[in-house]
């Protein structure tokens, strides 16, 4: 202890610099925001929504839905426009103030369909149709559609200095209504929705430009006839600088962007069927003087977004929420203000912590207090979140905490911490034990360098990782892998091997370096065998968890490498390079070809006792990068007298021995009986067929049985 004191009264200005550091290492972070850390800090700031929780929403917002109840009863969409003329007369009945569409009627039906459709909304008092503009498109729409959306443009501008309208996003097309059903409609808003990068939906596009015009979305259009105002834009040199439906602000961001404050997930707000307002199932005052916006919800044919509370959140219910929004005044706040209080955080949190380790004497007590800033932090944006609707960065003062603990212990660690501690802990976890006491005995063997020594290296790769990776939750494929990962790399060091690296699925082990081992191919042989029979158990425990049954394969094979520290001064590690460790890699991939498991080299056959394994030659092979054919053998198991796999090996060795005499009719006879004893023995299969093609095709007369590997 007195070792650390003296330690902290040593390098005070040490720590303050690295708290500074910190603060300015976190601010550049901060006003870069690369994506990676602005996905995150979006994501916590998600999360507070779920620890928030669902709150009520304005009760003069519904939504009439094209719902899975609906679809079942008056059929698949999309429904003929006599069917929506229907459900128009039915709205009618329940008197709702205005309905919006978050549909585009953008072609033809009949002239008939049409007609009706296009009197029913004339009957209507306030309905708004959508629409949805295009970045690029091969079709101009129609003159008069365009000229009748231009009723909604948004004219009532005020200019507070140079306007500078191209902070706006702006597009150059647009799918409109057909003329015919345009003209009856009171007004109208897109519902284009921008996503972040990560494609979730966490502000809503009220403003585009079109054709040097500007157009309000389908909810500031629905606010517009519900409030009965209009809507009115200022502009500063920096773009939006307020948006106004009738007397109420809406704040924007310089493009013309809200952000989202939703209430909850799918369906909080009133949600009516389609099928039940046709039918008039619903009482009369359920829509009466409401904001109704009309869209699908059914999940086939919705337009579903991600949003913080709910991965499939219907896109209609997002123009509910903001005109909800509006209505209550629930509005998030990030501007100015909360971009000064970000960079005070990132400034005066750093400095404050590293100024209280400067007086921790233990690890543990520096640990407690950095997790205390951080859950203090975090605290304090929740409430700013919940209380005061403030969008605070969650991310980059925590981020900040942990520059500087990170850097402060780690620096401290550096000064006072004894070398073998270190050591011990870097390299426990990968090479054997024998290895981490020759390190620590003599650490000079961690220079850069290598010798030349007789080993043998093992690979194992996963089956079908790729397309378990894209089926499986990333959470359930970390498990998965974690659980596989640590017996095998038990096992690898109870055989004195040695953990080269993990190469994602796979493993490569390498047996005979850094320490001699004699018998390194046997011990190799033996962690393969014991490999599969572990993957065995936890298959059948997976089971019981609805996991994936998994399998592998694995290569082996004996001979020189160049085995040491490889790498530069600043980064090296232990590892084998060489012929021998490529030729490993490639039969581990012949087991794909063959359906075996286990392939090893007959130079590690060569160094096996033959009475403790079953093995048998599987082909000659030219594997990829190597000229000259070499004998590839299975690897079946450990020899046991009752088994049958003597009885296998037998007779699929003297099928084999009538292919390479290319006796193929006999060869393929063998092989077919063998398959009827072991009919799930792949190899004989896969030379069944090639007998089958040599039939018809024989190879030429200097055939030599030999097969040239085109895959690694």
């Amino acid at each position: 202890m007195s070792q650390k004191k003296k330690g902290n009264r040593d390098f005070p200005l040490a720590a303050i610099s690295i708290g500074i550091f910190s603060a300015l290492l976190s601010l550049l972070l901060y006003v870069w925001s690369p994506s990676i850390l602005r996905t995150i800090d979006l994501k916590l700031s998600d999360f507070r929504f779920k620890i928030r929780g669902e709150v009520t929403p304005n009760s003069n917002v519904a939504i009439v839905a094209i719902d899975e109840k609906s679809i079942n009863q008056l059929g698949r969409w999309p429904w003929s426009r006599y069917r929506l003329a229907e459900l128009i007369d039915k709205l009618k009945d329940y008197d709702p103030k205005v309905i919006a569409f978050d549909i585009t009627f953008s072609e033809h039906e009949s002239e008939d369909a049409d007609r009706a459709l296009g009197e029913a909304l004339e009957k209507f008092r306030s309905p708004i149709l959508g629409y949805f503009f295009r970045k690029d498109s091969t079709q101009e729409p129609s003159p008069v559609s365009v000229k009748q959306i231009k009723r909604s443009s948004i004219k009532l501008i005020k200019f507070l200095g140079d306007p500078k309208t191209n902070f706006i996003d702006q597009f150059n097309s647009a799918d409109l209504n057909i003329p015919e059903i345009g003209a009856h409609a009171k007004g109208f808003g897109f519902f284009n929705a921008i996503p972040d990068d990560d494609g979730t939906v966490r502000r809503a596009q009220l403003l585009i430009k079109y054709k040097d015009e500007i157009y309000p979305s389908l909810n500031i259009a629905g606010m517009k006839h519900f409030l009965g105002g209009e809507i009115l834009l200022t502009f500063a040199s920096y773009g939006v600088d307020g948006l106004y439906v009738r007397q109420t602000q809406i704040p924007t961001n310089e493009n013309g962007q809200l952000i989202i404050n939703y209430y909850g997930r799918g369906k909080t707000f009133s949600t009516y069927s389609v099928v039940d307002v046709v039918s008039e199932k619903i009482p009369k005052e359920a829509l009466k003087d409401k904001l109704v916006f009309i869209g699908a919800t059914e999940t086939g044919i919705a337009d579903v977004k991600p949003t913080p509370f709910d991965p499939v959140f219907p896109g209609v219910e997002i123009h509910a929420t903001v005109a909800g929004s509006i209505l209550d005044g629930r509005f998030l706040i990030k501007d100015n203000i909360t971009t000064a209080i970000d960079i005070a955080l990132l400034s005066i949190l750093p400095v404050t912590l590293v100024l209280l380790l400067m007086q921790v004497q233990k690890t543990f007590i520096g640990f407690a207090a950095f997790a205390a800033f951080v859950l203090l932090h975090l605290l304090g944006n929740y409430l700013a979140f919940t209380r005061l609707s403030l969008l605070l960065s969650a991310l980059f003062p925590a981020l900040s905490l942990g520059f500087v603990y990170t850097l402060f212990e780690g620096y401290r660690n550096l000064v006072i911490e004894k070398r073998n501690r270190y050591l011990r802990k870097a390299f426990s976890s990968y090479v054997s034990p024998e290895l981490v006491a020759e390190i620590l005995q003599d650490p000079d063997t961690l220079k850069l360098g290598g010798e030349s020594k007789s080993i043998s290296v093992l690979f194992s790769d996963i089956r079908g990782f790729t397309t378990l990776s894209e089926i499986l939750h990333p959470e359930t494929l970390v498990a998965i892998l974690n659980e596989y990962l640590n017996p095998m790399t038990q096992i690898v060091m109870n055989e004195r091997g040695t953990l080269d690296k993990y190469i994602g699925d796979a493993i490569m082990a390498i047996f005979g370096a850094p320490l001699d081992v004699s018998d390194h191919p046997e011990r190799a042989c033996k962690a393969a065998l014991f490999m599969l029979e572990n993957l065995e158990n936890l298959n059948l425990k997976w089971k019981d968890r609805d996991w994936p049954n998994i399998s592998v394969g694995i290569g082996i094979n004996t001979g020189e490498a160049i085995v040491g520290n490889m790498g530069t001064d600043m980064r090296f590690e232990y590892t084998a390079i060489g012929d021998t460790v490529n030729l490993a890699s490639r039969l581990e991939g012949l087991n794909k070809l063959y359906g075996s498991e286990i392939i090893i080299s007959k130079s590690t056959l060569e160094n096996l006792d033959s009475s403790q394994f079953f093995v048998r030659e599987l082909d000659l092979v030219q594997v990829k990068g190597k000229e000259q054919p070499i004998a590839i053998f299975e690897l079946l198991g450990f020899h046991k007298e009752d088994s049958e796999k003597g009885v296998l090996i037998e007779r699929f060795t003297d099928a084999l021995r009538a292919y390479r005499g290319q006796k193929f009719h006999d060869a393929w006879k063998k092989f077919a009986d063998l398959l009827e004893l072991f009919p799930l023995d792949r190899p004989s299969i896969l030379y069944l067929k090639r007998c089958s093609e040599f039939m018809e095709q024989p190879p030429p007369p200097a055939w030599d049985g030999v097969y040239v590997a085109k895959e690694k």
